[in-house]
């Protein structure tokens, strides 16, 4: 009885190594890449980098900006730390789009000059990469453009560029993307306040697009940041900040901040149903512990390898001033950055509550209450004094309401 027991068994096991035969494996992640986007590269951002490369195919690191004017302002990227992370690196050169002249001679001696600095440096020069938010109704002159610099640069090293979803509707993008060796669309964007940063719905829309338009790999651009934007009484952006940390007063702004859960859920569906010829991530921007406006990098590192995001948000009480007063504390006791709660509600007769750091003292039928004036992130460990309260006897308990 035990002999044939085991050989149903052994026959079931091999019917079922026959099926997945059959049906073959299943795809692996697609591979992520990171943007290194500071200027100045401070001992955090090198941190940042030694703290990711095990996670990330290849940094894109930028190394210069040209102006509208055509001036140029560089980066100084920490060659050593580049070196030691023992990852490619694809140099990254922004033009501004308000930019007409597009000067490949001078695009292709920086390139030269800096090429020469990363080799001698130990970096592994895996390709150059072209930011230029280009007007759709420029695309043909971007890609006279792309073609020369093709040319400059040979056959072996690899052309890439940033895509956005308004060329979508240009009549010039085909020949365009025949040009580069691979593109990165972009898909976060301040568009407006009730827009956001990033949607999911519109951003799949765009892959599926964009998917029917090029023959050659690409990768899509997601998020790891927040931007505080300011907008003008008709409605055009006045200024955007995303690597400042304060949240500054006055005029109409709105935090737009793109959530660690929103991005996961994101990167999800996109594995669940491959776009055609996507071939992997490219994440924007590489966290470090002085961007404050970015994920923490634990929380990016989680959203990248896709394990469980488990935020903790709570709320306590400490003594605070002499009149008896105490400082509310919010702070993230989990593994992933959270998004700041809507509301803070107590137990207990509380003679005055104010708050601070984006809440501000409301009320309604069910008491005083606190309420989230910005939309912001906790990082994972971190913790924010969101105000201060008065009571008889202290507060009884917190209610936190996501």
């Amino acid at each position: 009885m035990r002999y044939l027991a085991r050989r149903c068994s052994a026959a079931l096991g091999g019917a079922l190594l026959l099926l997945a035969a059959a049906c073959g494996k299943p795809e692996a992640d697609l591979p992520g890449d990171a943007y290194v986007w500071q200027r100045s590269w401070t001992p955090p951002v090198s941190q940042a980098l030694a703290g990711g490369a095990d996670v990330v195919r290849a940094w894109r690191v930028l190394i210069a900006e040209m102006n509208p004017d055509g001036r140029w302002s560089g980066a100084a990227p920490d060659l050593a730390a580049l070196a030691a992370a023992k990852r490619p690196a694809i140099m990254v050169l922004r033009l501004d789009g308000r930019a007409d002249a597009l000067p490949a001679a001078d695009v292709l001696a920086r390139i030269e000059a800096a090429s020469s600095a990363w080799r001698a440096a130990g970096v592994a020069l895996a390709g150059i990469e072209i930011d230029y938010d280009c007007p759709t109704s420029k695309l043909p002159a971007y890609a006279a453009f792309l073609e020369s610099l093709k040319r400059g640069l040979g056959p072996d090293l690899p052309l890439s560029i940033t895509a956005l979803p308004t060329w979508l509707n240009g009549s010039g993008l085909d020949a365009l993307l025949r040009i580069p060796d691979e593109s990165v669309l972009q898909v976060h964007a301040v568009l407006s306040p009730e827009q956001g940063l990033f949607n999911a719905r519109r951003a799949s829309a765009w892959l599926a697009a964009y998917a029917d338009r090029t023959r050659r790999p690409w990768r899509v651009a997601l998020p790891t940041y927040g931007s505080r934007v300011s907008w003008n009484d008709d409605g055009s952006i006045a200024a955007v900040e995303s690597e400042r940390s304060a949240l500054l007063a006055g005029g109409r702004a709105s935090e737009l901040v793109a959530t660690p859960a929103a991005i996961a859920a994101f990167v999800d569906e996109i594995h669940g149903a491959r776009p055609r010829g996507l071939a992997g991530i490219v994440w924007f921007r590489l966290p470090t512990a002085r961007d404050e406006r970015a994920w923490s990098l634990a929380t990016w590192r989680a959203v990248v390898t896709r394990q469980p995001l488990l935020p903790a948000l709570s709320v306590t009480a400490r003594a605070g001033n002499a009149q008896g007063a105490q400082d509310l504390i919010l702070a993230n006791g989990g593994n992933a950055d959270a998004a700041l709660p809507f509301a803070i509600r107590w137990d207990g007769a509380c003679r005055a509550v104010d708050g601070i750091n984006g809440y501000t003292l409301e009320q309604d039928s069910g008491g005083a209450y606190l309420r989230r004036s910005h939309d912001g992130l906790l990082r994972a460990g971190s913790q924010r004094n969101i105000g201060w309260i008065r009571c008889e006897n202290g507060p009884q308990s917190f209610h936190v309401q996501p």
